[in-house]
This record gives structure tokens, C-alpha cells and sequence, in this order.
């Protein structure tokens, strides 16, 4: 794999700090069922990095420490493979915390998870789900043969669960990327798409769409590089930047956790390595801080940043300016 950090480290890139902190985000490991061409993590079924109990009990310390935040987001890899996933996810509701599971879906019909869909359901979990596309050709390409359709099963499944139903407090997000070196659409035109097509074709419903730009690092960068594509993205990224998209980045009110339970500015940081800034330590453990210490703490950036503003903006959470963006286009 093509090492991205050498061509991102030099930047001009906006120097931000972090605001109050509300959102813990855990990567529990970076073992997955899937090996998907745009997964800025690298996971994949031959990964063996995975959370211990030990780091679990301190990431609960954690959240016993930071009364301000507000939402636990657990991702991986697949989070759900990990042995502790659901003694974390009972713990951090049970203390009042709105708790979001990263799922690719396929999970749900993986050997030992037959009722995972149960438990997220009963527990009141979010589900923030992968679909990159609603074509089946587009997700089966990338992201394996029978995936849509394992996807598709998968969602029907959560929908008779309640997930995606209006009132029934089960939130169910879907998450688009790109199919190559593209920004993605206005987040709300693709939403309408994507119930036009899932809900005609396959009776799904869902919450919200949230339109992600694909990261130049990992496993997606190093394509650009293999591609010879990876510096005219990086001119699209830059180009598109948008100051007005900074105001609203996740890094300013969240903090990421790797499966040992360093801290990053957030899950892309994480995945090249480039930990919190923290005087006095190379690498800060959540053992030694909470939500209160890192508040107000400078951002480490570098060129990779631009993903998170450019057009549109893209965070976690989807887009970041996609209403002022739809305005712009029906204005015009």
C-alpha cells in the first residue's frame, strides 16, 4: 500500500481549535467482514486489531468523567465484531448517552450475530448504515459481489423492526461515497433518489442520507496513487474548500478513540497516525484526560482536511452546507 502522509503533511490548511467536546467516537477494532475499495481504515476479515476489555472499562471511565458529552459513536472496522461491543453499548445507554453504530449491514447476517438487529433495536441504538449507491452493480463493485442484496435484506430486516419508522424513536442513516475521485452530490437531491429508488423498488425507508467525500488515505489514497489520480484530487479538494464549512467540522466537538485508546482529533487522524496534540505526551491515553482537559485545544491538521470542506462539506454526519448548496442551485 502507497504510504498518503508524505504527499498530505505540508498544508495551508486553516488552523482550527476544538470547542466544547459532545461526541465520543470509539474504533473498536479494524476487523470487518467486508474489504470495501474506498475504506479509509484499511478493514478488512484479516485484521486482528481489536479493542481489549482493559481499554473498554477505561473508555467507560471516560464517559463517567465527561458530563458534556452527549453521543457515543461506535465504529471499526465493524464494531459489532468485537467482543465487548454490546457490554458498551448497554453501559453508554445506560448512562443516558444516544448511541450511533457505524454498520455495513452485512453484519447482520454474519455466523453469531443473528440477533444483533434485536439487541441495536431494543437498546434504542442509532444506526448510521453503509449504502454507497442504489444500484446494485455500483455497491456489488464497491464493495463485493452480493453485498447490495445482503444490504438490502439486511435493511428490510431493521424496517420491520421499527427502524426508519416515523415515531418509533429508531433511527436508521444511510451513508453514500462516491465511486471514485468525485465530490458527492447535494446531499438532499441524492436523498430523494435514493427513497425514490429503495422505497419503489424494495419497500425501504430510512431517516436521513448522509453524503460523505471519500478521504485520500488508506486503502483510497493509495488507489489515487496507483492511479496516478491522487494530486488532481487533491486539486478538486482544495479548489472546492470552503471557508464557511470550517465553523461546523466534526473535530471541533468530537474525539476519536483507536481500538488501544489513544486520542485523535478525529477517525481520519487516527488512520495516519497523527495523535492529539498534548504537551508532556507523544501519544495521549484517555486514561490521562477528559472531555473537559482537551476542550479548547488546537486541531492537528494537514491536507486531508480539505476533504471535510470542500462543496459541500462532509462529516459524520453527512454534509455540512448541502441546504445552502440546494439553494444556490434552484436559485440558479
Amino acid at each position: 500500500m502507497h504510504p498518503t502522509f508524505p504527499l498530505l503533511a505540508a498544508t495551508d490548511f486553516p488552523r482550527i481549535r476544538r470547542g466544547r467536546i459532545e461526541t465520543l467516537q470509539v474504533n473498536l477494532g479494524y476487523r470487518c467482514n467486508q474489504c470495501c475499495v474506498h475504506c479509509h481504515v484499511d478493514a478488512g476479515p484479516k485484521r486482528t486489531e481489536e479493542m481489549s476489555g482493559a481499554t473498554v472499562d477505561a473508555v467507560i471511565d471516560f464517559i463517567d468523567a465527561s458530563p458534556t458529552l452527549a453521543t457515543f459513536d461506535l465504529t471499526g472496522g465493524a464494531p459489532e465484531l468485537n467482543a465487548h461491543f454490546r457490554r458498551l453499548v448497554r453501559a453508554a445507554r445506560g448512562r443516558g448517552l444516544r448511541v450511533i453504530d457505524r454498520c455495513n449491514l452485512t453484519i447482520l447476517e454474519e455466523s453469531g450475530q443473528e440477533d444483533l438487529a434485536t439487541f441495536l433495536a431494543a437498546q434504542g441504538v442509532e444506526i448510521v448504515a453503509s449504502l454507497p449507491c442504489y444500484l446494485a452493480d455500483n455497491v456489488d463493485r464497491q464493495r463485493g459481489k452480493g453485498v447490495f442484496g445482503t444490504s438490502i435484506r439486511a435493511l428490510q430486516r431493521l424496517n420491520a423492526l421499527g427502524y426508519g419508522e416515523d415515531g418509533s424513536g429508531l433511527t436508521l442513516n444511510l451513508v453514500y461515497n462516491p465511486q471514485g475521485p468525485v465530490l458527492p452530490p447535494p446531499q438532499a437531491s441524492l436523498e430523494r433518489a435514493y427513497r425514490e429508488h429503495l422505497g419503489a423498488g424494495f419497500g425501504i425507508r430510512f431517516n436521513q442520507l448522509f453524503a460523505l467525500a471519500n478521504m485520500p488515505i488508506k486503502r483510497f489514497g493509495s488507489t489515487l496513487v496507483s492511479k496516478g489520480q491522487f494530486a488532481g484530487y487533491m486539486r478538486m479538494l482544495r479548489d472546492a474548500h470552503r471557508a464557511d464549512n470550517l465553523a461546523a467540522v466534526m473535530c471541533r466537538s468530537l474525539i476519536s478513540v483507536d481500538w488501544q485508546g489513544y486520542l485523535y482529533d478525529c477517525d481520519f487522524n487516527q488512520q495516519l497516525e497523527l495523535p492529539i496534540a498534548a504537551v508532556g505526551h507523544p501519544r495521549l491515553h484517555l486514561r490521562d484526560a477528559t472531555a473537559a482537559t482537551l476542550t479548547g485545544g488546537a486541531i492537528r491538521v494537514a491536507d486531508h482536511c480539505y476533504g471535510c470542506t470542500a462543496g459541500n462539506g462532509s462529516s459524520c454526519g453527512g454534509a455540512l452546507a448541502d441546504g445552502r448548496a440546494d439553494a444556490a442551485v434552484r436559485a440558479a
